[in-house]
């Protein structure tokens, strides 16, 4: 038997009923916003326990949580540079309750050196808010002691090779010095395994110096065990302050890793604008802000969530030209 179309009135019953629909749908959100938060909230890092976005997720979850009026618990999940927990997060549902906190190679970097990258930041997070900022640091070992400013080593590269050490392959680090490459080309950049290798093998001498994020390195230049050439940030930082800033021998030259909290894409604006007041508040704890001192990090939050997510797109672009014209390898 052929079945015969809907009449008029079953037609106009469910446009009537699809209508009646469109306003529950469309509170939907803020109603999820205004429960928001219910339940304990995940907070993910994608490096292992003990690394500076580890530190960071646990100096300010407490805090971030008692804001919220919800518990937030630290999640590590480590592997692929960082790739497979910010990955996890852009695939999570967009509710407010799995939240990355990531420093810039996880979603910035290492994406842009893969052959087939699993996201594209800018559009696969929804920016919360930045928390702190840290630069890298430029340092020399015993094999240079008598290298103690940013000029002299470059001035020293003009007649021998200068080797410098870093964590790896295509993180902040080695592309901090392929910038100094491009002032001085007689650096060779010797990647490691991690900052532990290669910060021994710069203790002792393998390599002429090394450059790294300021955290790994902190305690080493205030016991005076490396001696720090420069820091990168704009303006020189409180817990070093005899450290001159790179720019002020080379205009222009900043490098910061900042670190921020992120939400999937599509998360409802009422959302991230709690987590956004929230993460604002804990910052401004002066204790919060003395453990990210202790551990090499100047709190630092921006104007508003969607200046963060520019500086994140405009961060996508800056590194990916470098990433670029340094050749680095693709890898999966």
């Amino acid at each position: 038997m052929q079945d015969h179309p809907p009449t008029r009135r079953g037609a106009l019953r469910k446009l009537a009923a699809f209508l009646a629909l469109l306003p529950l749908a469309a509170a939907a959100p803020a109603l999820a916003a205004d429960n928001f938060p219910s339940k304990p909230i995940r907070l993910i890092v994608s490096y292992p326990p003990g690394g500076s976005n580890d530190i960071a997720a646990r100096i300010i979850a407490p805090e971030l949580g008692q804001a919220l009026g919800a518990s937030v618990v630290v999640e590590n999940r480590a592997g692929a540079s960082g790739v497979i927990g910010a990955d996890h997060v852009a695939k999570s549902d967009p509710d407010g309750y799995t939240l990355l906190l990531s420093s810039i190679s996880p979603i910035v970097l290492a994406p842009q050196t893969m052959k087939s990258p699993p996201f594209y930041a800018p559009k696969a997070f929804k920016a919360v808010n930045m928390m702190a900022l840290t630069p890298e640091a430029i340092a020399v070992g015993p094999r240079l002691s008598g290298v103690k400013t940013l000029k002299e080593l470059l001035d020293r590269a003009k007649t021998q090779q200068i080797t410098l050490s870093s964590s790896g392959s295509g993180g902040l680090p080695h592309l901090t010095i392929e910038l100094l490459r491009k002032v001085q080309g007689n650096i060779l950049h010797v990647p490691y395994k991690g900052a532990g290798p290669a910060v021994t093998d710069t203790l002792g001498g393998h390599v002429d110096g090394i450059v790294m994020d300021l955290p790994p390195l902190y305690s080493l230049i205030k016991e005076n065990r490396l001696t720090a050439l420069a820091v990168t940030s704009e303006k020189r930082v409180d817990f070093l302050a005899d450290v001159p800033t790179a720019q002020e021998f080379l205009p222009g030259f900043n490098v910061e890793n900042w670190v921020g909290i992120f939400a999937p894409a599509g998360t409802p604006d009422a959302i991230v604008a709690k987590v956004d007041a929230a993460l604002r508040h804990a910052v401004a704890q002066p204790k919060v802000k003395t453990a990210l001192a202790d551990a090499a990090m100047a709190p630092a939050v921006m104007d508003t969530p969607q200046d963060f997510q520019k500086r994140l797109a405009d961060d996508y672009v800056r590194w990916g030209k470098v990433i670029q014209d340094a050749g680095v390898e693709m890898t999966n």
